[in-house]
């Protein structure tokens, strides 16, 4: 073998492979705890699975890797919304992926909390009254938060150690139990609490109110982005990567469909609890298979990966806003950072907004009807920041066509404006859908919800308006290796 095919082949082993890629997507994107809200769909969830994946999580997958490979520098969604429709916008996209995932936690953290009461329960109870308790449920969510917020404090290398196997042992792990029990409980021709007939495939889509959960299904797929910073580290970006997103699609669907319908083979769908479902699931599983002793040890392996996943995202998107924030966009008080180089300040805001959302725990009728508020406020501050991100991608392509891009989007000069256009108008139904309250689930004076779920996202979505209307060139605190500003190119390098 000769020197040049010697380096191509090693230069090839250090790139990422399509494997590698696909099973990082995944990692980045699957989480079990919304299973439950869509196994009432029985065979139809099957249907709205592959619908998002089609409309949502291809577009965001494809149109993310193309402005990565064009705009490889720091930022993210900061740089490429930025780019396009100016530094304002820029800053509202970063602040709407940051925010979305502060207001995302008491979600998360509920199911974390009915997880630690399964724990110390009688395997032998039908159901555990603990977890339905709200003052225990914000209260466990409480010293679960700020545990997490305070080893974030202590670096990186703190949270990483907790990080680094709790995605497979709180996630993977239980998955492929949930989904081996399923066809476990099929093959042996046990009977299935949902209805099996084909035409259950398609759901009702007259009743808009039973569309909402199913609308969720888009906040499932979200997070794509954040791997798409790695498309430059794949071999041959250009054919790979797009076989590295199809084969994560693919896997995060199966993952998804077959997990939901493990929960829909023995949870008859007026039973089934968005918060304790999938536990309960496990329950009826390990109990039928006289496995009942083994509910304490899921219930904790889920815990943990509801920590790990906790610990990570506490300290990742935060960490994106304060570099932002250094270029003049938060004030010096949010800026801050202890001796280890952790955004403090900003962490502890964020901290008080997570404990403003789980008081609400105290208010609202029941920990269900929290748990699909603050999930589908979550999901419509999301989608804002989606929606700008297929419009960046358009115009950026429009903007600068001779931009040198080791990957676009398949489908030659108008792919991406097709998937963007596909992609705007999923957003936009998912959108419109998040704002009505769900026909499976009391939430008491709609009143309440419209006016929390309406209130809420004016006060998230225009509080980063204000910030940078208010902004001053004091603020400004660029440090070594932070190259976010200015926006625009050079015109010569538009050429390369």
């Amino acid at each position: 073998m000769d020197k040049d095919s010697t380096a191509k082949t090693a230069g090839k082993s250090r790139g990422l492979g399509v494997f590698t890629l696909a099973v990082m997507n995944v990692a980045a994107v699957v989480s079990l705890r919304g299973l439950p809200s869509e196994a009432g769909y029985g065979l139809g969830s099957i249907f709205y699975y592959l619908f998002a994946a089609v409309v949502f999580l291809i577009p965001v997958a494809l149109i993310s890797a193309e402005l990565a490979a064009a705009f490889p520098q720091k930022g993210g969604v900061y740089r490429w919304v930025g780019e396009a429709l100016g530094p304002e916008a820029g800053f509202v996209a970063i602040w709407l992926q940051w925010i979305q995932n502060t207001i995302w936690f008491p979600t998360v953290l509920t199911f974390a909390a009915v997880s630690i009461a399964y724990i110390g329960a009688d395997p032998a109870a039908t159901e555990v009254p603990l977890a339905n308790n709200r003052i225990y449920v914000a209260a466990a969510c409480f010293v679960i938060y700020w545990c997490a917020t305070f080893i974030n404090l202590r670096g990186l290398s703190a949270s990483a150690k907790i990080s680094k196997y709790g995605g497979l042992v709180g996630t993977i792990i239980p998955a492929a139990f949930l989904i081996f029990f399923g066809i476990l409980w099929l093959a042996g021709g046990q009977p299935l609490a949902m209805d099996t007939s084909a035409l259950t495939f398609v759901p009702d889509l007259s009743q808009l109110n039973n569309l909402v959960l199913a609308s969720s299904i888009f906040l499932f797929f979200a997070g794509m982005e954040l791997s798409a910073v790695h498309v430059m580290e794949i071999d041959d970006p250009q054919r790979n990567y797009p076989r590295a997103i199809f084969a994560a699609a693919i896997l995060t669907v199966c993952i998804f469909v077959f997990g939901t319908l493990a929960i829909a083979f023995v949870l008859p769908a007026q039973s089934i609890n968005l918060t304790q479902g999938l536990l309960v699931a496990f329950d009826k599983y390990l109990t039928a298979y006289g496995l009942t002793a083994l509910t304490p040890l899921v219930a904790l392996m889920l815990v943990i990966g509801v920590l790990a996943g906790v610990s990570t995202w506490i300290g990742g998107p935060s960490k994106g806003l304060l570099a932002v924030g250094h270029h003049g966009f938060l004030p010096p008080f949010l800026q801050k950072t202890n001796d280890r180089g952790v955004q403090i300040n900003i962490l502890l805001v964020q901290g008080g907004i997570v404990t403003v959302l789980i008081l609400l725990f105290t208010f609202m009728p029941s920990v269900q009807a929290v748990y699909q508020i603050l999930g589908q406020l979550t999901a419509i501050l999301y989608l804002s920041m989606y929606f700008l991100l297929f419009l960046s991608g358009m115009k950026l392509r429009h903007m600068y066509p001779e931009l040198k891009r080791p990957f676009t989007v398949p489908g030659g000069k108008y792919g991406i404006y097709f998937w963007g256009l596909v992609g705007c108008i999923g957003a936009a139904m998912a959108f419109v859908l998040g704002f009505l309250p769900p026909a499976q689930i009391k939430v008491g004076s709609t009143a309440i919800w419209y006016g929390v779920l309406f209130c809420g996202y004016v006060f998230f979505v225009g509080l980063p308006l204000i910030i940078y209307a208010c902004r001053r060139p004091s603020w400004v605190m660029e440090r070594q290796g932070e190259e976010l500003a200015p926006f625009l190119r050079d015109p010569e390098q538009k050429k390369e």
